[in-house]
């Protein structure tokens, strides 16, 4: 069963700021928990292609400028910004495909890629920042569910940056194997060019069937 936190708790994460700092680490360390691990996923909502998920240790004194929510970011910035990541954090990626998806739903998917991205980590996390609203069952250590903690947490937002650009970079490999469909210009998300190639051609197994209007009642 999946267990849903409260978004926050006044004892450790008390009056965080909405823009993307490391307060909410230093909170966690100051309680006891270090280190600290973000993690974030993107792809739930295409019609396409695995959900990518990273989890991000940043090193408090090598922490790289402009870490933001992946989405308020240019891909110019997002490709800057995951190089500089992987030079200076620890990170591990985890992904969960179509078939998984479909089997467990996206929201399952995703919090088992969040789950594996964190138990690979090279350095065990005391604790762990999770975006949204649920934390990854079968984590080893405790974890917190930050609403909008992208945009609240550096070590979330380094952690959407890597989900965001290794997903693109995979959607873009796919647009290799299967040209028909323009992965590379949407990265599998329902757009009318996606939708047309989809009538045009049916489904590849890429394409998520569970999903309207894949999905067939």
């Amino acid at each position: 069963m999946l267990k849903r936190t409260p978004p926050d708790s006044p004892s450790l994460f008390d009056a965080a700021p909405l823009a993307p700092d490391f307060s909410l680490e230093l909170a966690a360390r100051a309680a006891g928990h270090w280190p600290v691990a973000g993690t974030d996923e993107a792809g739930r909502g295409p019609l396409a292609g695995p959900v990518v998920a990273a989890a991000v240790i940043l090193d408090p004194d090598h922490i790289p400028g402009g870490l933001n929510d992946s989405k308020q970011l240019t891909a110019k910035q997002r490709e800057r910004l995951f190089e500089e990541i992987l030079a200076t954090a620890h990170v591990s990626i985890a992904s969960s495909g179509p078939a998984l998806i479909d089997e467990r739903n996206i929201l399952r998917a995703s919090l088992d890629a969040m789950r594996r991205a964190v138990l690979g980590l090279c350095v065990a996390p005391a604790y762990v920042l999770t975006d949204g609203r649920d934390t990854p069952p079968g984590l080893t250590c405790g974890a917190k569910a930050v609403i909008q903690g992208d945009a609240r947490s550096v070590s979330i937002a380094a952690a959407s940056i890597v989900a965001k650009v290794t997903r693109d970079r995979m959607m873009e490999r796919a647009h290799e194997v299967y040209p028909a469909y323009g992965f590379a210009n949407h990265a599998g998300y329902g757009t009318a060019q996606h939708r047309r190639a989809i009538e045009a051609e049916g489904p590849c197994p890429l394409h998520r069937m569970s999903f309207r209007p894949l999905r067939k009642d």
